[in-house]
């Protein structure tokens, strides 16, 4: 008899896998709020084994956001469904627009624009902003990007462009290069990080700090984003990859 699944495998291991995760240390980028990591040797080879202990906020390298993360009794990060860690990927390059405007929010019409060159944005995608801002890692200042006022420079999402694609795309959920959803222009002029809260609302998840989307193509690809599953987590480092067609 033919088993379907380990078929699907072999397939799967003849395509081309791409990391999106950076690894990350107590000298990685992090949000400004947050201490760097801490990464001590609780027992070395001359114990018998080598073990240590991590500590670090959940929201930290590239990771997940649950729900919860911004949403009141919304599901934690170990109520995620496993099929919900796996979709279908869709990559919106701006990675050009980003090094001559390095504020930009992401709007509507240029996901209009976006569907007239590649075609509708389908349901129950992931759909990633790609800026290039990866690249800059693990520079916690090129990260930054602070202009003369030591104000950050950073692109993000739109709350309108997120409204239109979970409301009438109905995609599933998002992803970026960036330490937040909202540009960081937008977090100053709201003091809030609106587009960050609308999308963990929608009862879904983020992945925040993906790296490599110039590796992956507009359509095609499937991005799984695996992360542990501590109980009651708002969030955790994840490790995210793509298979491409």
């Amino acid at each position: 008899m033919t088993n379907d699944i380990l078929q699907a495998l072999t397939l799967l291991k003849s395509k081309k896998w791409v990391d999106l995760t950076h690894s990350f240390d107590k000298d990685s980028p992090h949000f400004f709020m947050f201490k760097p990591a801490e990464f001590e040797i609780l027992f070395d080879y001359k114990d018998g084994f080598f073990t240590q202990q991590f500590t670090f906020p959940g929201q930290y390298g590239t990771h997940i956001d649950a729900p919860s993360h911004f949403v009141p009794d919304a599901r934690t990060l170990d109520e995620l469904e496993l099929k919900e860690l796996v979709l279908p990927l869709i990559v919106i390059d701006q990675s050009e627009r980003a090094k001559q405007d390095p504020n930009f929010s992401l709007s509507k019409n240029d996901i209009l624009r976006f569907e007239a060159e590649h075609g509708t944005i389908e349901a129950g995608t992931f759909v990633a902003l790609r800026t290039d801002w990866s690249k800059r890692w693990p520079s916690q200042e090129k990260m930054n990007n602070k202009d003369q006022q030591g104000n950050n420079q950073i692109p993000g999402w739109g709350t309108n462009v997120l409204k239109f694609l979970f409301e009438e795309r109905e995609i599933k959920a998002i992803g970026h290069e960036t330490f937040d959803t909202d540009s960081a222009k937008e977090f100053r002029r709201n003091n809030a990080l609106f587009s960050e809260y609308y999308v963990l609302a929608q009862d879904t998840y983020q992945i925040e700090l993906l790296a490599n989307l110039d590796q992956v193509p507009t359509h095609g690809a499937v991005i799984f984003n695996i992360p542990a599953k501590p109980k009651n987590a708002t969030g955790f480092p994840v490790r995210s990859f793509a298979i491409l067609p």
